[in-house]
């Protein structure tokens, strides 16, 4: 091989299994290899493949990153260089293997290079040790007995150009939004860049390292916390091999797990294909097709994935009509309750704030509540009798979320309609979560963009309960706050009587409310 290497002027490499067959014989140019692409999740088996790359080297140098990245993609059991002198005679070698998970952080070990001829390692029962120590690991997190709704197990991706610390927060509601949709998180990891690379977000160094650090924590998933154009879902797919969404379609993935009516159903599933039409360009290459099934696959459009683009865009056309007569039934049902003259009292907020045992605990309702981002999906009213026999509808909204997707703002357009209509808004917020002052910027973003600024609006400070008692509560510039938990039922009678008094100086000022509303859409 040596010979054949330096009379061609090229690397050459040969890939043996591990009875000592020679399975390929490879041949690149002076600087590297070119391997065949093998399908980083084809084999089966152990956690490596099973195979070894020996290769020649013509300038004399050592195991490059190139080297190093291709044992990772393909989990080879070894990659050895081999030195070729200019005779074409074999010189010395060097090998490398990757590591399972270590407490030194360690992805794989590079040995000395040694003579050819002094070579004397039992690759065999090195490779057989590797393997135990895989199975043992893997074992030990759990993953054998632990039984996922759909067995996934991701890597979380951050990339930002703001401090690490920003970015570490962010993946802490990426962590729970893959808790919610069933998805285990075995790791994580942030890069900081002065530029997001516009093919990889990561830079191929760190996605090479990546894919080190999914193999030994036994990932088959990355989930990035962005969204992802078509192209570079379709180039992370095809380095990696691996399945790749974004937050985007990990969210759609909640929402299509959560619907239950359907008006929740026809709006997540134009929402699901909205978000996937343009990635159709791309329907024949395999990083499409890693889409299909599981996280990220699921709902009532997922058999639509390799069907016509045209059909899809009749599909979007017809569930948007679908969407004019509920926006139409909604608007009739709102014209009823103006006759009756109800006030109507919206619930918003961040998801988990805790809108619907508020709800709940306001009106002795039984709506469903849980621990858990966007447990409430479907639009949720109940009637609230106050003491002097007066009664008001509070209606129970979607969760909001930062940088929420355009696709589901606009196919959830016939839901939040209802907010439009509203006499007063309570802003349910989640004083326990650290990051409460950022989750209320984004709500009020989100609102500021729905037009819905101008309706009057009560801060509802919730899960007081889960404060220290030390903590000071900073007023908010708005003036109209009250202190609750939910949970427990403090504050509400003081929530009530704000309620109350804010409903009551509206009907004051415009009568019916008509000229407020009327004022706000022409604003």
């Amino acid at each position: 091989m040596a010979q054949v290497s330096r009379e061609i002027g090229r690397q050459v490499g040969i890939l043996i299994d591990r009875h000592g067959d020679i399975e390929q014989v490879v041949v690149g140019n002076a600087e590297r290899l070119y391997l065949p692409d093998f399908g980083r999740m084809s084999e089966s088996g152990g956690r490596l493949r099973g195979l070894r790359l020996v290769h020649t080297h013509l300038k004399g140098e050592p195991l490059t990153e190139e080297d190093l990245g291709d044992m990772a993609l393909l989990r080879l059991d070894i990659v050895a260089a081999l030195d070729v002198s200019e005779k074409g005679l074999p010189g010395d070698i060097q090998f490398a293997n990757l590591l399972p998970e270590n407490d030194d952080k360690k992805r794989y070990q590079v040995s000395e290079p040694v003579s050819v001829h002094h070579l004397n390692e039992d690759f065999m029962g090195l490779m057989s040790a590797l393997e135990d120590q895989f199975t043992q690991l893997n074992k030990g997190k759990g993953h054998a007995v632990k039984k996922l709704r759909f067995n996934d197990h991701a890597f979380l991706v951050g990339v930002t150009t703001e401090s690490s610390a920003v970015q570490d927060e962010r993946l802490d509601e990426l962590a729970q939004l893959a808790e919610t949709a069933g998805v285990e998180v075995v790791g994580r990891v942030v890069q900081r860049r002065f530029q997001i690379d516009p093919k990889y977000i990561l830079g191929i160094g760190r996605l090479r390292e990546l894919l080190i650090e999914c193999m030994q924590a036994d990932a088959d998933l990355l989930i990035f916390d962005r969204e992802l154009s078509p192209a570079q879902l379709r180039s992370l797919s095809e380095f990696t091999d691996m399945k790749v969404i974004d937050r985007t379609q990990l969210i759609l993935d909640i929402f299509a797990s959560r619907a239950q009516t359907s008006d929740g159903r026809i709006q997540v599933e134009l929402a699901q294909l909205k978000y996937r039409l343009p990635r159709l360009a791309q329907k024949k290459d395999r990083a499409f097709s890693r889409l299909m099934g599981g996280i990220g696959g699921r709902g009532p459009g997922e058999q639509k994935l390799e069907i016509d683009r045209r059909v899809i865009r009749d599909r979007i056309s017809l569930l948007e009509r679908e969407i004019e007569k509920l926006s139409e039934q909604r608007r009739l049902r709102r014209e009823k309750r103006k006759r009756n003259d109800m006030p109507v009292v919206g619930l918003v907020g961040y998801t988990n704030a805790g809108k619907s045992t508020l709800l709940n605990k306001l009106t002795n309702s039984n709506v469903f509540v849980e621990n858990k981002l966007f447990a409430t999906l479907d639009p949720t009213s109940r009637r609230l009798r106050f003491p002097d026999e007066r009664e008001m509808l509070l209606v129970d909204t979607v969760g909001f979320i930062r940088e929420l997707p355009q696709e589901l703002i606009s196919a959830f357009k016939a839901t939040l309609e209802e907010l439009n209509e509203t006499d007063l808004l309570l802003h349910v917020v989640d004083i326990s979560n650290p990051q409460c002052e950022q989750q209320m910027s984004s709500v009020d973003k989100i609102m500021k963009d729905m037009e819905l600024s101008g309706i009057p609006q009560i801060i509802v400070f919730n899960k007081i309960d889960m404060l220290p008692e030390d903590v000071e509560i900073e007023r908010p510039e708005s003036g109209h706050y009250v202190c609750v938990s939910a949970h427990k039922g403090t504050g509400l009678s003081d929530l009530v009587k704000m309620i109350r008094h804010e409903i009551g100086k509206a009907k004051k000022t415009t009568g019916s409310g008509e000229n407020t509303k009327k004022g706000r859409k022409q604003q």
